[in-house]
């Protein structure tokens, strides 16, 4: 039992390219954003994707319905994929939000959430894939704490590490995951 899923960031938006930290806010795809979304389409359509799985705030959604059209992939839209919630630094330069992310690796945003809170909110979303999609192609378009979600579940990795890391953008990252859960912390087996 195993489901490969893909991971592939939300377009370019308004606010990456005014350099805004958007988090909960909804956000809307840039004209880039939009040229960016039909190459993911290019990119995902014929790799046996059987389902779209997006992060409910509209620069996800709108990556997806603009990369899969007319492809009868579905798209299904969950809250727990979202990004980080900034609270009251939502909408502060992003270069000032990221220069002290440090802070609130377990202490939340004023009026938002921590970075392990958000990973761990992402994270839940993988025990629910087993139930209806084992054995399938999962496309997952999310954010920042939804990528360190799938690196710290299915990788491994520990958050503090990920934090300290560049981002490092690329055309998506692939995970397996397998249907049962390896420890009791809910670590789940992945091959890379």
């Amino acid at each position: 039992m195993s489901i490969v899923i893909v991971f592939e960031t939300h377009s370019w938006s308004e606010d990456n390219q005014r350099g805004v930290a958007t988090g909960w806010s909804p956000g809307r795809l840039s004209e880039r954003g939009r040229e960016l979304a039909a190459q993911l389409g290019e990119r995902r359509r014929a790799d046996g994707t059987d389902v779209v799985f997006t992060s409910d705030l509209r620069r996800s959604v709108e990556t997806a319905e603009l990369a899969f059209a007319g492809s009868g992939v579905p798209i299904l839209h969950d809250w727990r994929l979202r990004e980080c919630d900034y609270g009251a630094l939502t909408g502060i330069p992003a270069i000032e939000l990221h220069q002290g992310r440090d802070n609130y690796l377990d202490q939340p945003y004023p009026g938002g959430e921590s970075w392990r809170q958000a990973v761990h909110r992402a994270g839940r979303f993988l025990a629910d894939l087993p139930t209806r999609w084992d054995g399938c192609r999962v496309l997952v378009i999310g954010h920042v704490a939804t990528r360190w979600a799938m690196d710290h579940f299915l990788d491994g990795v520990p958050i503090e590490e990920l934090m300290a890391a560049d981002f490092g953008w690329r055309e998506g990252w692939e995970y397996h995951l397998q249907a049962v859960p390896e420890t009791a912390s809910g670590r789940w087996h992945s091959h890379a």
